[in-house]
């Protein structure tokens, strides 16, 4: 066991992780790495919800352990390193009902000079701008209900994400005026997603992905992100 406890940082995201109306994370990246964690024989650990944008600098500066997976990219590998893949996943688009015809994608949003929000820091916002979306049309929030907020209310026309956020979120707010767009696959690929390190917790490190080795892909593994709502291509 390491010599400090484990915090696992996380977000308010589902199906991915949430807190529980006991304030006890729940979700499916709660549930692997409790099992990973137990299976190095760390039967208790703490949980520290967040903001995205605190996620990796309080990884970085040692306020916790472990964040719950997100994209790996090299920018964010410069600050800290991941675990093997736990997920793949395609973005999506959460648009007005009446938008759904015509913001079909990144380039439909370009191209008819619709509004773009985005949780800040996260991969979307390139995304949108490398579609041709204008700076100007973006709008950058803290949390997924300010996005969810801003195109409910007008100031926004879509709010990007992975599309497995919008469905985890609309399932526990449902919403007749809101609607998903898959965004096409020419334009966004599936990413993986990874829990991420301080750079210190190498070793750790090294025995989580021994201990996910075991869990991906078993019978539980995949009973559980079902449950979850994940289609079997996603993880």
């Amino acid at each position: 066991m390491p010599d400090t406890p484990v915090v696992f940082a996380y977000l308010d995201e589902p199906p991915f992780c949430w807190p529980g109306a006991d304030g006890a994370a729940q979700g499916c990246d709660v549930e692997l790495v409790t099992a990973a964690l137990q299976a190095l024989g760390i039967t208790q650990f703490e949980q520290q919800l967040t903001s995205f944008a605190e996620l990796l600098p309080g990884l970085a500066h040692g306020r916790w352990t472990i964040t719950t997976p997100l994209f790996v990219t090299a920018e964010r590998q410069r600050l800290v390193d991941f675990s093997r893949p736990v997920w793949a996943l395609t973005d999506g688009l959460l648009v007005r009902a009446a938008d759904r015809g015509r913001l079909t994608g990144y380039r439909a949003v370009a191209e008819t000079g619709a509004r773009l929000v985005i949780v800040g820091g996260q991969v979307q916002e390139q995304a949108g701008i490398a579609a041709g979306i204008a700076l100007d049309c973006i709008l950058s929030v803290a949390t997924q209900e300010d996005a969810v907020t801003a195109v409910a209310d007008g100031r926004a026309d879509a709010y990007a994400s992975v599309a497995m956020a919008h469905r985890g979120y609309l399932a526990r707010e449902p919403d007749p005026a809101l609607a998903i767009v898959n965004v096409p696959a020419s334009e966004s690929v599936p990413a993986a997603g990874a829990f991420a390190f301080g750079k210190q917790h190498a070793a750790l490190r090294e025995r989580f992905n021994t201990a996910l080795d075991g869990l991906i892909g078993t019978d539980w593994h995949r009973a559980m992100m079902a449950r979850h709502g994940f289609p079997s291509g996603e993880y």
